[in-house]
Protein backbone atom coordinates (compact mmCIF):
# COMPACT_ATOMS: atom_id res chain seq x y z
CA UNK A 1 0.00 0.00 0.00
CA UNK A 2 1.06 3.82 -0.21
CA UNK A 3 1.71 5.74 2.62
CA UNK A 4 1.42 8.00 4.14
CA UNK A 5 -2.36 8.79 3.54
CA UNK A 6 -3.47 12.61 2.29
CA UNK A 7 -6.66 13.13 3.59
CA UNK A 8 -9.42 16.50 3.80
CA UNK A 9 -12.66 16.64 6.03
CA UNK A 10 -15.83 16.67 4.90
CA UNK A 11 -15.53 20.65 5.20
CA UNK A 12 -12.98 20.67 2.81
CA UNK A 13 -13.41 23.25 -0.25
CA UNK A 14 -14.10 21.97 -3.34
CA UNK A 15 -11.39 24.20 -5.00
CA UNK A 16 -8.97 23.09 -2.50
CA UNK A 17 -9.93 19.05 -3.08
CA UNK A 18 -8.93 19.66 -6.61
CA UNK A 19 -5.55 21.99 -6.07
CA UNK A 20 -4.93 19.00 -3.54
CA UNK A 21 -5.04 16.60 -5.75
CA UNK A 22 -2.62 18.33 -8.31
CA UNK A 23 -0.21 19.01 -5.84
CA UNK A 24 0.04 15.77 -4.10
CA UNK A 25 -0.20 13.69 -7.63
CA UNK A 26 -2.71 11.80 -6.77
CA UNK A 27 -6.49 10.83 -8.59
CA UNK A 28 -8.53 10.60 -5.01
CA UNK A 29 -8.35 11.68 -1.41
CA UNK A 30 -10.25 9.69 1.23
CA UNK A 31 -12.44 12.47 3.11
CA UNK A 32 -12.02 11.94 7.04
CA UNK A 33 -14.31 13.43 9.84
CA UNK A 34 -13.28 15.07 13.08
CA UNK A 35 -13.49 11.06 14.83
CA UNK A 36 -11.43 10.00 12.24
CA UNK A 37 -14.02 7.99 10.56
CA UNK A 38 -13.77 7.26 6.70
CA UNK A 39 -17.12 8.98 5.54
CA UNK A 40 -16.41 9.15 1.92
CA UNK A 41 -13.91 9.62 -0.97
CA UNK A 42 -13.14 12.74 -3.27
CA UNK A 43 -11.51 11.16 -6.77
CA UNK A 44 -11.20 12.74 -10.03
CA UNK A 45 -14.23 11.05 -11.06
CA UNK A 46 -16.74 13.09 -8.85
CA UNK A 47 -14.59 16.05 -10.28
CA UNK A 48 -15.56 14.77 -14.23
CA UNK A 49 -19.23 14.52 -13.48
CA UNK A 50 -19.01 18.42 -11.87
CA UNK A 51 -17.39 19.41 -15.03
CA UNK A 52 -20.41 17.61 -17.11
CA UNK A 53 -22.89 18.81 -14.72
CA UNK A 54 -24.26 22.17 -16.80
CA UNK A 55 -23.92 20.27 -19.76
CA UNK A 56 -26.36 17.58 -18.62
CA UNK A 57 -28.55 19.47 -16.53
CA UNK A 58 -31.61 19.36 -18.61
CA UNK A 59 -31.05 16.23 -20.45
CA UNK A 60 -33.85 14.74 -22.45
CA UNK A 61 -37.28 15.15 -21.87
CA UNK A 62 -37.99 11.30 -21.66
CA UNK A 63 -35.26 10.43 -19.90
CA UNK A 64 -36.51 13.30 -16.81
CA UNK A 65 -40.24 11.14 -17.22
CA UNK A 66 -38.31 7.98 -15.29
CA UNK A 67 -36.49 10.26 -13.02
CA UNK A 68 -36.48 10.44 -9.79
CA UNK A 69 -37.18 13.54 -7.96
CA UNK A 70 -34.67 12.54 -5.07
CA UNK A 71 -32.10 11.62 -7.27
CA UNK A 72 -31.66 14.23 -9.21
CA UNK A 73 -31.55 16.69 -5.95
CA UNK A 74 -29.14 14.34 -5.35
CA UNK A 75 -27.06 15.16 -8.80
CA UNK A 76 -27.86 18.73 -8.12
CA UNK A 77 -25.73 18.69 -4.67
CA UNK A 78 -23.03 16.35 -6.46
CA UNK A 79 -22.43 18.85 -9.41
CA UNK A 80 -22.98 22.02 -7.37
CA UNK A 81 -21.96 21.29 -4.16
CA UNK A 82 -19.06 23.46 -2.60
CA UNK A 83 -17.53 21.12 -0.26
CA UNK A 84 -15.84 17.40 -0.11
CA UNK A 85 -18.70 16.05 1.60
CA UNK A 86 -21.25 17.27 -0.87
CA UNK A 87 -19.48 15.69 -3.94
CA UNK A 88 -17.58 12.43 -2.53
CA UNK A 89 -18.31 9.25 -2.25
CA UNK A 90 -20.09 7.75 0.13
CA UNK A 91 -20.25 4.17 -0.14
CA UNK A 92 -16.23 3.28 0.06
CA UNK A 93 -14.95 -0.32 -0.13
CA UNK A 94 -12.19 -0.51 2.16
CA UNK A 95 -9.84 -3.72 3.05
CA UNK A 96 -7.43 -4.43 6.37
CA UNK A 97 -3.89 -5.01 6.44
CA UNK A 98 -4.08 -8.83 6.99
CA UNK A 99 -5.80 -8.92 3.24
CA UNK A 100 -3.86 -10.82 0.75
CA UNK A 101 -2.75 -8.88 -2.54
CA UNK A 102 -4.58 -11.48 -4.28
CA UNK A 103 -7.57 -10.59 -2.75
CA UNK A 104 -7.33 -6.78 -3.21
CA UNK A 105 -6.70 -7.96 -6.56
CA UNK A 106 -10.21 -9.89 -6.54
CA UNK A 107 -12.07 -7.26 -5.20
CA UNK A 108 -10.60 -4.13 -7.71
CA UNK A 109 -11.65 -6.27 -10.52
CA UNK A 110 -15.76 -7.07 -9.06
CA UNK A 111 -16.37 -3.65 -7.94
CA UNK A 112 -14.97 -1.72 -10.82
CA UNK A 113 -12.78 0.35 -8.35
CA UNK A 114 -9.36 1.79 -9.39
CA UNK A 115 -7.67 2.18 -5.33
CA UNK A 116 -9.15 0.67 -2.21
CA UNK A 117 -8.36 2.12 1.40
CA UNK A 118 -6.52 0.17 4.19
CA UNK A 119 -8.11 0.26 7.83
CA UNK A 120 -6.50 -0.50 10.98
CA UNK A 121 -8.59 -0.03 14.22
CA UNK A 122 -11.00 1.82 11.67
CA UNK A 123 -8.82 4.50 10.41
CA UNK A 124 -7.50 5.03 7.53
CA UNK A 125 -3.40 3.63 7.11
CA UNK A 126 -2.83 3.56 3.34
CA UNK A 127 -3.98 3.11 0.13
CA UNK A 128 -3.96 -0.03 -2.36
CA UNK A 129 -4.03 0.79 -5.72
CA UNK A 130 -3.74 -1.01 -9.42
CA UNK A 131 -0.33 0.39 -10.08
CA UNK A 132 0.51 -1.02 -6.05
CA UNK A 133 -0.61 -4.07 -6.97
CA UNK A 134 1.46 -4.89 -10.10
CA UNK A 135 4.55 -3.00 -7.98
CA UNK A 136 4.53 -5.90 -5.75
CA UNK A 137 3.92 -8.52 -8.43
CA UNK A 138 6.98 -7.23 -10.20
CA UNK A 139 9.03 -7.18 -7.03
CA UNK A 140 8.28 -10.85 -6.54
CA UNK A 141 8.97 -11.66 -10.57
CA UNK A 142 12.20 -9.74 -10.02
CA UNK A 143 13.29 -12.31 -7.14
CA UNK A 144 11.67 -15.64 -7.70
CA UNK A 145 13.43 -17.58 -5.21
CA UNK A 146 12.39 -15.19 -2.73
CA UNK A 147 9.11 -14.54 -0.53
CA UNK A 148 8.55 -12.04 2.11
CA UNK A 149 8.73 -12.52 5.79
CA UNK A 150 8.62 -11.06 8.84
CA UNK A 151 11.98 -9.83 8.88
CA UNK A 152 11.05 -8.03 5.52
CA UNK A 153 8.10 -6.84 7.07
CA UNK A 154 9.84 -5.28 9.77
CA UNK A 155 12.47 -3.73 7.60
CA UNK A 156 9.50 -1.89 5.67
CA UNK A 157 8.05 -0.60 8.65
CA UNK A 158 11.09 0.64 9.95
CA UNK A 159 11.66 2.28 6.55
CA UNK A 160 7.94 3.88 6.26
CA UNK A 161 8.68 5.56 9.49
CA UNK A 162 12.04 6.77 8.55
CA UNK A 163 10.32 8.22 5.91
CA UNK A 164 7.26 9.99 7.38
CA UNK A 165 9.31 11.54 10.14
CA UNK A 166 11.21 13.26 7.78
CA UNK A 167 10.70 17.18 6.19
CA UNK A 168 11.95 15.67 3.19
CA UNK A 169 9.48 13.46 2.29
CA UNK A 170 7.61 13.24 -1.13
CA UNK A 171 4.51 14.89 -0.77
CA UNK A 172 2.71 12.40 -3.02
CA UNK A 173 3.58 9.35 -0.69
CA UNK A 174 5.69 5.76 -1.52
CA UNK A 175 4.90 2.20 -1.85
CA UNK A 176 7.60 0.42 -0.28
CA UNK A 177 8.24 -3.07 -1.38
CA UNK A 178 10.74 -5.44 0.55
CA UNK A 179 11.64 -9.17 -0.41
CA UNK A 180 14.33 -11.10 0.58
CA UNK A 181 16.18 -7.61 2.05
CA UNK A 182 15.56 -6.22 -1.25
CA UNK A 183 13.92 -2.91 -1.34
CA UNK A 184 11.88 -1.35 -4.35
CA UNK A 185 10.35 1.58 -3.93
CA UNK A 186 7.98 3.30 -6.14
CA UNK A 187 6.58 6.46 -6.66
CA UNK A 188 6.74 10.51 -7.49
CA UNK A 189 9.35 12.96 -6.11
CA UNK A 190 9.76 16.69 -6.73
CA UNK A 191 13.74 16.39 -7.09
CA UNK A 192 16.61 14.58 -7.86
CA UNK A 193 17.31 15.38 -4.14
CA UNK A 194 14.31 13.43 -2.29
CA UNK A 195 15.04 10.62 -4.38
CA UNK A 196 18.34 10.25 -2.85
CA UNK A 197 16.94 10.84 0.29
CA UNK A 198 14.81 8.13 0.15
CA UNK A 199 17.65 5.71 -1.05
CA UNK A 200 19.91 6.83 1.89
CA UNK A 201 17.10 6.24 4.13
CA UNK A 202 16.26 2.61 3.03
CA UNK A 203 19.84 1.73 3.07
CA UNK A 204 20.17 2.86 6.61
CA UNK A 205 17.79 0.51 7.88
CA UNK A 206 19.66 -2.81 8.99
CA UNK A 207 19.15 -5.87 7.35
CA UNK A 208 18.87 -4.54 3.90
CA UNK A 209 20.85 -5.90 1.11
CA UNK A 210 19.97 -3.58 -1.39
CA UNK A 211 17.94 -0.65 -2.84
CA UNK A 212 16.43 -0.34 -5.84
CA UNK A 213 14.21 3.53 -6.82
CA UNK A 214 11.28 3.58 -9.15
CA UNK A 215 10.45 6.76 -8.87
CA UNK A 216 9.41 9.40 -11.58
CA UNK A 217 10.45 13.05 -10.64
CA UNK A 218 7.90 15.63 -11.22
CA UNK A 219 8.22 19.13 -9.83
CA UNK A 220 4.81 20.09 -8.13
CA UNK A 221 4.79 23.43 -10.36
CA UNK A 222 4.28 20.90 -13.66
CA UNK A 223 0.84 19.53 -12.43
CA UNK A 224 -0.38 22.62 -11.46
CA UNK A 225 0.28 24.19 -15.09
Amino acid sequence: MTTPVVSVTPETGVSEVARLLLHRHISAVPVIDADGRLVGVVSEGDFLRRAEGDSHRHGSWWLRLFSEPTDNAAEYVKTHGRSAADVMTRDVVTVTEDISAGDVAHLLETKRIKRVPVLRDGKVVGIVSRADLLRGLAAQRDTPTATASVEDATIRKQILEEISAGDWAPTYGVSVVVVGGVVQIWGIVDSQEQSEALRVAAANVPGVKSVELNVSIIPAYAWSM
